[in-house]
Order: C-alpha cells, then structure tokens, then sequence
C-alpha cells in the first residue's frame, strides 16, 4: 500500500504516526485505535496539529496506549473492531458531514471509519463550513469501477444537476487510479443537498463503489485556528 499523509503529536509523543492507508492497531490485549490523515498545506499545519493534540487529549485511553505501549502495524483482518478513529476532511458542515477523497482515499477511509466506535475529524479553520460547497469547490469524489466511469458520469449530472469529471493525474498521463484499482469522479453540485439521500442514491448506480459524503458518521470535530486555539463542534441537534 501507498503511506500517505501524516500526523505528529505532542514532544513525547512525536514517534507516535498513522498514515492514510494503513491501519495501526496495538496487540490483542489492548485496545485498538486507528488513526489517518490527509496532507495539509504549510501554512495551516501547525492549526492542525493542534486539533490533532486537543483530539488525542480528549481520548485518555489511547494517549496512554501511545505512550505506554506504542501500536503495532495491523489490518481489519485481524482487528475489524477499532475504538477510535481520527482523520482528516476536505470539508466539515455544521452537522459534521463531511466532504473527504481529495487525496483518492475515500473508500479505505471510509471502511475505516465504519469499523470505529468512535469517529473524530481533525482539521484546520479552512476546513469549517456551515454548508458543503462552501470552502471545498472540487466537488464530491465518487469512486468508480473504470468501465463504469462514463455512464456514472452522466447519470449523477442528469439527476442531480452539475457535473462530474474524471479525476485526471497531475504528474503523469492518465485518470488518477485509486489504490482498489479504481477511477474517481469529482461531482460538483449546484446547490445544497439532503446528502443522507444524495449518498444513498449515488451508491447505487451500478458502478459506483463509494462516495466522499461520510454521513451521520463524525461525532466530533477539532479545528485549529488561526490564533492558535482549537474549537470542537458536535453534531447539530435538530
């Protein structure tokens, strides 16, 4: 697998890293924590290792796993059942549904996260939006099967208006290729969705493996800030 993205925590705790695609969990007698991360751009790194230290301070248990015990390289294999998960987003709304895959990981992520008791984002104050859209205009990534990816193209467009492009590589010819060996559609919409029935829909067109919309999955989310604090939001009560 690709290792990609990183996070660093605290002094003492600084050899403690998780990279997207792989999992890390500690032996069978300990709790398991998986934790992964998307690449920031420099200057919004420090905001997010901030959330990222306020994240793992706020998780007693796994901070101490770090600093006692360090974690092993594993795979849901063998621990299929995580306590906490910590990632990264491209975008957070006000309800925590979140915009991910603008690095082409969002199915793995997504598995991931599914497997987690708990789901917390880290991320940096350009990250924070009330509404999808609004910060993140690459639109949704939409994984697909590459045969497929004409015919998915035209159906999300045709039902829910704007377009969805291949994702081309920037650094040599070609569609970018996820690590399943798939292509990626980047939806951009044309106006706010209910995206719980939006990421319903889109996943059953035939061809579609997975969606960026992780929906009613986050619990939390910290976001470092300019002036160097950090605010947590949950979810929004309805």
């Amino acid at each position: 697998m690709t290792l990609q993205g990183w996070v660093s925590f605290k002094k003492h705790a600084a050899g403690f890293v998780c990279l997207a695609s792989r999992r890390l969990a500690v032996p069978n007698n300990y709790k398991h924590v998986c934790l992964f991360s998307q690449s920031a751009a420099n200057m919004a790194e420090e905001a997010k290792k901030l959330a990222a230290y306020a994240a793992v301070d706020n998780h007693i248990q796994a901070r101490q796993l770090i600093l006692q015990h360090g974690l092993t390289l594993s795979d849901l294999d063998r621990h299929p059942e995580l306590d906490v998960a910590i990632d990264g987003a491209d975008e957070v709304d006000k309800d925590l549904t979140l915009i991910k895959g603008g690095g082409g990981c969002l199915t793995q992520e997504k598995i991931v996260a599914g497997c987690a008791k708990h789901f917390v984002v880290i991320a940096d104050y350009r990250k924070d939006s009330k509404a999808l859209g609004q910060q993140w205009k690459k639109g949704v990534p939409v994984e697909v099967i590459p045969m497929a990816h004409v015919p998915v193209s035209r159906t999300i467009a045709k039902r829910f208006g704007g377009e969805a492009n291949l994702r081309m590589a920037v650094s040599k010819a070609g569609p970018v290729v996820t690590d399943n060996s798939n292509f990626i559609l980047d939806w951009k919409f044309e106006h706010a969705q209910n995206w719980k029935e939006v990421n319903t829909a889109i996943k059953m067109i035939p061809g579609v493996v997975e969606t960026g919309l992780f929906v009613g999955m986050a619990e939390r989310a910290y976001f470092g800030m300019e002036d160097g604090s950090v605010q947590v939001r949950d979810p929004a009560v309805n």
